[in-house]
């Protein structure tokens, strides 16, 4: 008789089939390795053990330029005591990796803790996206057939198009975390990403757009549909920009469009919000809990629950679910974003936000998506509110200091109001201001809150991870431009 082998069906079977089982590990032999490191009375210890596949394809002028792929997994190993943390990580999966990167995170694990492990019992089990593998949703050659697609797409959308560059990314990541308090919890994360970069060009003047999306889910999320809407996207905003003339500079009125522009949000406020700054008194919002930081109106939140979105995950890489936090309610701070280990230091509880970029790195707390929730304002009427101003439709880099919340924002898209009318687009407008302080200055909020298409990518501290943003159209009075008007 021959018995048909079920695959596994959650995450954590998934995860103990690739991590654990071709190993020749089991339950037993995490608990030993537990065993060693809990007997110098830690406070706590974790093992994070991932797999990741991934490719990336690019398309220039027609043509595959690059094309990567590759494989990598390994276990990382976490102990801490007190406000210290010792870590090793390996990249061979086996029970002596997991015993040498043990001992040599001991030297910190001399006082504290019970010196106990606990009993296993199995994390939370959630589905915000499918279990599957987006690298084998589409063959190769329908790959490429996808980027020629949408690159011809943006060069029918304008003949001032010369140049157009394609991007498609795969990820699949099955990841594993084992706790000395005896939780196991697992995730299987698909993530895939689309991006395009035009260049336009007239009368001698180059210019470049872009666009883009992705979130958690497979290659066939990509229809034709988006595609033309990325390419008409990307030519807007180089054609645009072909037009602009150069900003002007000074205080003003700004109006900032919804979605990704909430990226200023993320950077200039967010960090500010998370729990290892706060900790160390480090955040321009550091002690403030209960206190007014935001006009009335401003609710944010950082949301890890969303279905299939850039930044969702269904638990965080501590095991710990991840849920919706409210950061700023009708403008008064409420909270900070927490990992288990600064939500133990702080006394507060953990609110799933401890993220890692792999096994080789320790967890910190991290954005999921952030955004500001719908106020009641037409944005119509909002922009028809402005005298005289800027409307920035799209941002690009930035950057922003911690300590201060002071930050900078390059405008990849703005256009003048004059008499609540969008006008004249402009070149080269900079957004200058301090992150507290902006809050303040929000005047009117738009009810048209979106989220970002699924693109963004947070950096902190050398370790990037996929995040989300969003916001409602928002009028700033009395913002900083930087400009070469």
């Amino acid at each position: 008789m021959i018995e048909t082998v079920r695959a596994p069906d959650t995450s954590l079977a998934i995860a103990e089939a690739m991590l654990l089982a071709p190993y020749q590990l089991d339950h037993g032999s995490l608990t030993q390795v537990f065993g060693s490191i809990m007997t110098r009375a830690a406070d706590y210890a974790d093992l994070y053990f991932q797999y990741t596949r991934s490719e990336g394809w690019s398309l220039e002028e027609g043509q595959v330029k690059s094309g990567s792929f590759s494989i990598d997994q390994g276990v990382g190993v976490r102990v801490v005591s007190g406000e210290k943390t010792a870590f090793a990580y390996s990249d061979d999966i086996s029970l002596g990796a997991l015993e040498s990167a043990a001992r040599a995170t001991r030297a910190i694990a001399n006082q504290g803790g019970s010196g106990v492990t606990a009993a296993p019992q199995r994390g939370v089990v959630r589905d915000l996206y499918r279990r599957v593998d987006p690298l084998v949703s589409l063959a190769d050659t329908d790959k490429v057939a996808l980027l020629e697609r949408l690159e011809r797409y943006a060069r029918a959308a304008d003949p001032r198009v010369t140049q157009v560059i394609a991007g498609l990314a795969g990820e699949y990541e099955v990841v594993m975390v084992a706790r000395s308090d005896g939780l196991m919890a697992a995730d299987v994360r698909p993530l895939v990403r689309l991006s395009l970069q035009v260049i336009a060009e007239e009368g001698g003047r180059r210019e470049q757009g872009s666009a883009g999306g992705g979130g958690r889910f497979e290659y066939d999320w990509f229809t034709d549909e988006r595609l033309r809407d990325y390419a008409q996207r990307a030519v807007h905003q180089a054609l645009t920009n072909l037009a602009a003339k150069p900003a002007p500079a000074g205080a003003m009125t700004v109006v900032l469009g919804p979605g990704w522009p909430g990226i200023l949000l993320h950077e200039a406020i967010g960090h500010g919000l998370e729990g290892d700054f706060n900790r160390k008194g480090s955040s321009a919002f550091s002690g403030r809990i209960g206190e007014r930081v935001a006009a009335p109106g401003i609710t944010v939140v950082d949301d890890g629950t969303i279905a299939q979105r850039r930044g969702s995950l269904n638990v965080d890489d501590e095991g710990n679910p991840t849920q919706c936090t409210t950061l700023i309610e009708d403008g008064v701070l409420r909270g900070y974003l927490q990992d288990s280990l600064n939500a133990r230091l702080m006394g507060v509880p953990v609110t799933g936000n401890g993220r890692r970029e792999s096994y080789a790195h320790i967890p910190m707390p991290r954005m999921t998506n952030t955004y500001m929730l719908n106020g009641d304002r037409d944005p119509q009427e909002i922009l028809r509110s402005v005298k005289r101003g800027l409307y920035a439709a799209n941002f690009g880099g930035g950057q922003v200091d911690i300590v201060s919340g002071k930050f900078v924002f390059s405008a990849a898209e703005a256009y003048l109001i004059e008499d609540g009318v969008v006008t004249q687009p402009v070149k080269g407008a900079t957004l200058i201001g301090n992150g507290p302080e902006i809050l303040k200055q929000v005047s009117m909020i738009g009810n048209d809150m979106c989220l970002d298409p699924g693109v963004g990518t947070c950096g902190k501290d050398g370790q990037s991870v996929p995040v989300g943003v969003g916001q409602p159209t928002l009028r700033i009075d009395g913002l900083t431009v930087g400009g070469t008007g």
